[in-house]
Protein backbone atom coordinates (compact mmCIF):
# COMPACT_ATOMS: atom_id res chain seq x y z
CA UNK A 1 0.00 0.00 0.00
CA UNK A 2 2.74 2.23 0.62
CA UNK A 3 6.31 2.85 -1.39
CA UNK A 4 8.92 5.81 -1.60
CA UNK A 5 7.98 7.91 -4.77
CA UNK A 6 10.27 6.66 -7.63
CA UNK A 7 9.79 7.94 -11.75
CA UNK A 8 6.99 9.10 -10.41
CA UNK A 9 5.49 13.01 -8.86
CA UNK A 10 8.39 14.89 -7.24
CA UNK A 11 6.70 18.21 -6.15
CA UNK A 12 3.50 19.99 -5.81
CA UNK A 13 3.41 23.56 -6.18
CA UNK A 14 0.20 25.44 -5.34
CA UNK A 15 -0.24 28.80 -7.14
CA UNK A 16 -2.91 31.38 -7.34
CA UNK A 17 -3.18 34.92 -9.38
CA UNK A 18 -5.85 37.69 -9.80
CA UNK A 19 -7.66 37.18 -13.08
CA UNK A 20 -6.25 40.20 -14.47
CA UNK A 21 -3.06 38.16 -14.01
CA UNK A 22 -4.04 34.72 -15.40
CA UNK A 23 -1.86 35.28 -18.70
CA UNK A 24 0.78 36.37 -17.00
CA UNK A 25 0.91 34.02 -14.37
CA UNK A 26 0.51 31.31 -17.46
CA UNK A 27 3.23 32.31 -19.50
CA UNK A 28 5.19 32.50 -16.11
CA UNK A 29 4.11 28.75 -14.94
CA UNK A 30 4.74 27.00 -18.39
CA UNK A 31 8.38 28.74 -18.96
CA UNK A 32 9.33 27.61 -15.11
CA UNK A 33 7.66 23.95 -15.68
CA UNK A 34 7.77 23.22 -19.04
CA UNK A 35 3.78 22.63 -19.32
CA UNK A 36 0.53 24.41 -19.22
CA UNK A 37 -0.15 24.26 -15.16
CA UNK A 38 -3.45 22.85 -13.83
CA UNK A 39 -5.90 25.15 -11.87
CA UNK A 40 -3.91 25.56 -8.65
CA UNK A 41 -1.41 23.44 -8.66
CA UNK A 42 1.68 22.56 -11.15
CA UNK A 43 3.60 18.75 -10.41
CA UNK A 44 6.80 18.36 -11.35
CA UNK A 45 7.96 14.31 -11.72
CA UNK A 46 10.76 12.34 -11.24
CA UNK A 47 12.24 11.28 -14.86
CA UNK A 48 15.32 9.33 -13.66
CA UNK A 49 16.40 7.86 -9.90
CA UNK A 50 17.73 10.97 -8.78
CA UNK A 51 15.59 13.82 -10.45
CA UNK A 52 18.94 15.91 -12.19
CA UNK A 53 17.40 16.79 -14.93
CA UNK A 54 14.17 18.30 -12.79
CA UNK A 55 15.47 20.99 -10.30
CA UNK A 56 13.54 22.15 -7.65
CA UNK A 57 12.09 25.51 -7.84
CA UNK A 58 11.95 28.17 -4.96
CA UNK A 59 8.42 28.97 -4.54
CA UNK A 60 9.59 32.45 -3.18
CA UNK A 61 10.75 32.77 -6.69
CA UNK A 62 7.28 33.46 -8.18
CA UNK A 63 4.55 35.78 -7.03
CA UNK A 64 2.03 33.67 -7.86
CA UNK A 65 3.33 29.87 -6.45
CA UNK A 66 2.51 30.03 -2.48
CA UNK A 67 3.35 26.69 -1.62
CA UNK A 68 6.04 24.09 -2.49
CA UNK A 69 5.16 20.28 -1.53
CA UNK A 70 8.03 17.61 -1.80
CA UNK A 71 6.43 14.41 -2.55
CA UNK A 72 8.36 11.97 -0.09
CA UNK A 73 5.43 9.08 0.17
CA UNK A 74 2.80 8.36 -1.03
CA UNK A 75 -0.47 6.02 -1.23
CA UNK A 76 -3.55 5.07 -2.44
CA UNK A 77 -5.13 5.86 0.70
CA UNK A 78 -4.67 8.53 3.58
CA UNK A 79 -4.12 5.37 6.06
CA UNK A 80 -1.85 3.85 3.80
CA UNK A 81 0.13 6.44 5.31
CA UNK A 82 0.11 5.17 8.62
CA UNK A 83 3.00 2.99 8.55
CA UNK A 84 5.76 4.68 6.89
CA UNK A 85 5.00 7.97 8.90
CA UNK A 86 4.66 6.05 12.23
CA UNK A 87 8.43 4.49 11.21
CA UNK A 88 9.82 8.48 10.67
CA UNK A 89 12.36 9.72 13.39
CA UNK A 90 11.93 13.23 13.61
CA UNK A 91 14.79 13.50 15.96
CA UNK A 92 12.05 15.77 18.58
CA UNK A 93 11.70 18.38 16.13
CA UNK A 94 8.22 19.47 16.37
CA UNK A 95 6.48 19.69 13.21
CA UNK A 96 2.86 21.03 12.04
CA UNK A 97 0.41 19.21 8.76
CA UNK A 98 -0.69 21.51 6.47
CA UNK A 99 -3.34 20.55 3.94
CA UNK A 100 -1.90 21.35 0.48
CA UNK A 101 -4.05 21.61 -2.52
CA UNK A 102 -3.96 18.81 -5.13
CA UNK A 103 -6.79 17.85 -7.85
CA UNK A 104 -9.50 17.06 -5.55
CA UNK A 105 -11.45 19.64 -3.87
CA UNK A 106 -12.30 19.11 0.28
CA UNK A 107 -14.10 20.33 3.03
CA UNK A 108 -12.98 23.56 5.35
CA UNK A 109 -13.79 20.34 8.13
CA UNK A 110 -12.51 17.89 5.67
CA UNK A 111 -9.40 19.71 5.08
CA UNK A 112 -8.88 19.92 9.05
CA UNK A 113 -9.59 16.22 9.70
CA UNK A 114 -6.80 15.52 7.01
CA UNK A 115 -4.44 17.19 8.75
CA UNK A 116 -5.08 15.50 12.03
CA UNK A 117 -5.50 12.50 10.75
CA UNK A 118 -1.99 12.66 8.76
CA UNK A 119 -0.63 14.22 11.38
CA UNK A 120 -1.32 11.86 14.18
CA UNK A 121 0.42 9.19 12.20
CA UNK A 122 3.53 11.06 13.30
CA UNK A 123 5.73 10.16 16.35
CA UNK A 124 6.25 13.51 17.91
CA UNK A 125 4.84 16.47 19.18
CA UNK A 126 2.44 18.97 17.42
CA UNK A 127 2.99 22.49 17.46
CA UNK A 128 0.88 24.93 15.47
CA UNK A 129 2.12 28.50 16.16
CA UNK A 130 6.30 27.48 15.57
CA UNK A 131 6.49 24.00 14.43
CA UNK A 132 10.53 23.42 13.64
CA UNK A 133 9.12 21.02 10.58
CA UNK A 134 6.19 21.77 7.98
CA UNK A 135 4.84 19.14 5.79
CA UNK A 136 2.14 19.17 3.48
CA UNK A 137 -0.27 16.28 2.50
CA UNK A 138 -2.03 16.06 -0.52
CA UNK A 139 -4.67 14.03 -3.29
CA UNK A 140 -3.49 13.93 -6.23
CA UNK A 141 -3.89 12.15 -9.60
CA UNK A 142 -5.77 9.12 -7.32
CA UNK A 143 -2.82 9.27 -4.17
CA UNK A 144 -2.22 10.72 -1.13
CA UNK A 145 1.39 12.81 -1.10
CA UNK A 146 2.73 13.48 2.02
CA UNK A 147 6.35 15.31 3.01
CA UNK A 148 8.31 18.62 3.63
CA UNK A 149 6.30 21.74 2.40
CA UNK A 150 7.42 25.66 1.93
CA UNK A 151 5.33 28.58 1.55
CA UNK A 152 6.00 31.52 -0.35
CA UNK A 153 8.20 33.87 2.41
CA UNK A 154 7.20 36.88 0.44
CA UNK A 155 9.95 39.09 1.07
CA UNK A 156 10.32 40.37 -2.58
CA UNK A 157 6.67 42.40 -1.49
CA UNK A 158 9.28 45.25 0.49
CA UNK A 159 10.41 46.09 -2.88
CA UNK A 160 7.46 47.48 -3.55
CA UNK A 161 8.59 50.54 -1.30
CA UNK A 162 11.20 51.95 -3.09
CA UNK A 163 12.81 55.51 -2.30
CA UNK A 164 12.59 56.87 -5.64
CA UNK A 165 9.78 55.25 -8.54
CA UNK A 166 8.15 56.95 -11.34
CA UNK A 167 4.41 56.90 -11.73
CA UNK A 168 4.49 54.57 -14.72
CA UNK A 169 6.87 51.76 -13.43
CA UNK A 170 5.92 48.06 -13.80
CA UNK A 171 4.71 46.98 -10.77
CA UNK A 172 6.63 44.95 -8.44
CA UNK A 173 4.91 41.13 -9.02
CA UNK A 174 4.76 42.00 -13.14
CA UNK A 175 8.53 42.59 -12.64
CA UNK A 176 9.61 39.55 -10.46
CA UNK A 177 7.41 37.31 -13.06
CA UNK A 178 8.88 38.78 -16.26
CA UNK A 179 12.59 38.25 -15.11
CA UNK A 180 11.33 34.14 -14.37
CA UNK A 181 9.74 34.60 -17.57
CA UNK A 182 13.35 35.66 -19.24
CA UNK A 183 16.16 33.86 -17.54
CA UNK A 184 14.07 30.43 -17.50
CA UNK A 185 14.28 27.78 -14.30
CA UNK A 186 17.79 28.37 -13.58
CA UNK A 187 18.85 31.56 -12.10
CA UNK A 188 22.30 31.06 -10.94
CA UNK A 189 24.39 30.45 -13.82
CA UNK A 190 22.38 33.07 -16.02
CA UNK A 191 23.38 36.61 -16.93
CA UNK A 192 21.17 39.36 -16.96
CA UNK A 193 20.40 42.67 -18.79
CA UNK A 194 17.74 45.47 -18.08
CA UNK A 195 19.00 47.85 -20.99
CA UNK A 196 16.07 50.28 -20.12
CA UNK A 197 16.49 49.89 -16.34
CA UNK A 198 14.75 53.23 -15.34
CA UNK A 199 14.58 53.10 -11.41
CA UNK A 200 15.84 49.59 -10.93
CA UNK A 201 12.43 47.84 -10.42
CA UNK A 202 13.05 44.56 -12.62
CA UNK A 203 16.53 44.72 -11.87
CA UNK A 204 16.21 44.23 -7.98
CA UNK A 205 14.09 41.43 -8.55
CA UNK A 206 16.91 39.98 -10.63
CA UNK A 207 19.38 40.47 -7.67
CA UNK A 208 16.74 39.57 -5.22
CA UNK A 209 17.01 35.69 -7.27
CA UNK A 210 20.63 35.88 -6.99
CA UNK A 211 21.08 36.74 -11.06
CA UNK A 212 24.16 38.54 -12.13
CA UNK A 213 21.86 41.39 -13.26
CA UNK A 214 23.00 44.94 -14.79
CA UNK A 215 21.41 47.56 -15.47
CA UNK A 216 21.62 50.83 -17.74
CA UNK A 217 19.72 53.31 -18.07
CA UNK A 218 20.44 56.70 -20.32
CA UNK A 219 18.60 59.18 -17.85
CA UNK A 220 21.38 60.15 -15.19
CA UNK A 221 18.67 61.69 -12.88
CA UNK A 222 16.66 58.41 -13.68
CA UNK A 223 19.72 56.29 -13.07
CA UNK A 224 21.03 58.02 -10.42
CA UNK A 225 17.04 56.89 -8.61
CA UNK A 226 18.01 53.37 -9.11
CA UNK A 227 20.89 52.98 -7.65
CA UNK A 228 19.79 54.71 -4.44
CA UNK A 229 17.31 51.87 -4.98
CA UNK A 230 19.39 48.61 -5.21
CA UNK A 231 21.48 50.29 -2.08
CA UNK A 232 18.25 50.80 -0.08
CA UNK A 233 17.74 46.50 -0.17
CA UNK A 234 20.99 46.17 -0.36
CA UNK A 235 22.65 45.52 -3.37
CA UNK A 236 25.59 47.78 -5.00
CA UNK A 237 24.92 50.87 -7.07
CA UNK A 238 27.52 49.82 -9.29
CA UNK A 239 25.01 47.62 -10.78
CA UNK A 240 23.77 50.55 -12.77
CA UNK A 241 25.33 52.15 -15.31
CA UNK A 242 24.27 55.35 -17.29
CA UNK A 243 24.26 54.73 -21.01
CA UNK A 244 22.82 54.35 -23.79
CA UNK A 245 21.81 50.42 -24.82
CA UNK A 246 22.49 51.17 -28.28
CA UNK A 247 26.50 51.40 -27.25
CA UNK A 248 26.79 48.44 -25.40
CA UNK A 249 28.65 45.80 -26.81
CA UNK A 250 28.13 42.84 -24.09
CA UNK A 251 26.34 40.10 -24.24
CA UNK A 252 23.95 38.51 -21.98
CA UNK A 253 22.04 34.87 -21.37
CA UNK A 254 18.46 36.96 -21.26
CA UNK A 255 17.05 40.40 -20.70
CA UNK A 256 13.90 42.44 -19.91
CA UNK A 257 13.22 45.64 -22.00
CA UNK A 258 10.49 47.55 -20.71
CA UNK A 259 9.08 49.92 -24.03
CA UNK A 260 6.25 52.15 -22.16
CA UNK A 261 7.27 55.62 -23.60
CA UNK A 262 3.96 55.93 -25.94
CA UNK A 263 2.52 56.44 -22.57
CA UNK A 264 4.20 59.98 -21.82
CA UNK A 265 5.80 60.63 -25.62
CA UNK A 266 6.15 59.17 -28.99
CA UNK A 267 9.33 56.45 -29.55
CA UNK A 268 9.55 57.47 -33.07
CA UNK A 269 9.99 54.06 -35.56
CA UNK A 270 13.82 54.47 -36.43
CA UNK A 271 15.00 54.63 -32.57
CA UNK A 272 12.30 51.67 -31.86
CA UNK A 273 14.08 49.56 -34.42
CA UNK A 274 17.12 51.10 -33.48
CA UNK A 275 16.56 49.47 -29.76
CA UNK A 276 15.39 45.92 -30.84
CA UNK A 277 18.61 45.53 -33.30
CA UNK A 278 20.67 45.97 -29.63
CA UNK A 279 18.65 44.04 -27.47
CA UNK A 280 18.78 41.28 -30.14
CA UNK A 281 22.40 41.61 -30.45
CA UNK A 282 22.95 41.43 -26.63
CA UNK A 283 20.82 38.63 -25.41
CA UNK A 284 19.99 35.38 -27.23
CA UNK A 285 16.44 35.43 -24.90
CA UNK A 286 14.60 38.41 -24.14
CA UNK A 287 11.01 39.65 -23.03
CA UNK A 288 10.09 42.95 -24.62
CA UNK A 289 7.05 44.77 -22.90
CA UNK A 290 5.07 47.05 -24.68
CA UNK A 291 2.02 48.62 -25.26
CA UNK A 292 1.49 48.59 -29.10
CA UNK A 293 1.86 45.29 -31.41
CA UNK A 294 5.32 45.23 -32.33
CA UNK A 295 5.25 41.20 -33.18
CA UNK A 296 5.99 42.34 -37.10
CA UNK A 297 9.25 44.30 -35.80
CA UNK A 298 10.90 41.50 -33.36
CA UNK A 299 10.81 39.25 -36.28
CA UNK A 300 12.38 41.76 -38.37
CA UNK A 301 15.40 42.03 -35.69
CA UNK A 302 15.59 38.20 -35.41
CA UNK A 303 13.63 37.02 -32.73
CA UNK A 304 11.40 34.23 -32.96
CA UNK A 305 8.68 36.01 -31.09
CA UNK A 306 6.07 34.70 -28.64
CA UNK A 307 3.36 36.73 -27.01
CA UNK A 308 1.33 37.58 -24.23
CA UNK A 309 -1.22 40.12 -23.93
CA UNK A 310 -1.42 40.78 -20.39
Amino acid sequence: MFEMTENRIARLYNYACHEDEAELCGLELRVLFGEKPEAGVVAQYRQNENDSDRPAISVSRSPFLKRRMDAAFRSATLEGLAGPLGGWDLQGQTFKVYYTVGDERHSYEEKRAIERQAGGYLLGKADMHAPMLKFGVAKYRGEWLFGPCEDNDGTWLSHQAKPQNYSTALPVRAARALVNIAIGPSPHDRTFIDPCCGMGTVLIEALSMGVRAEGIEINPLAARGARVNLEHFGYSGNAVVKGDMTEVSKQYDAAVLDMPYNLCSVLPSEEQYAMLMSLRRMAARAVVVTTEDIQLRLMETGFVSSIARC
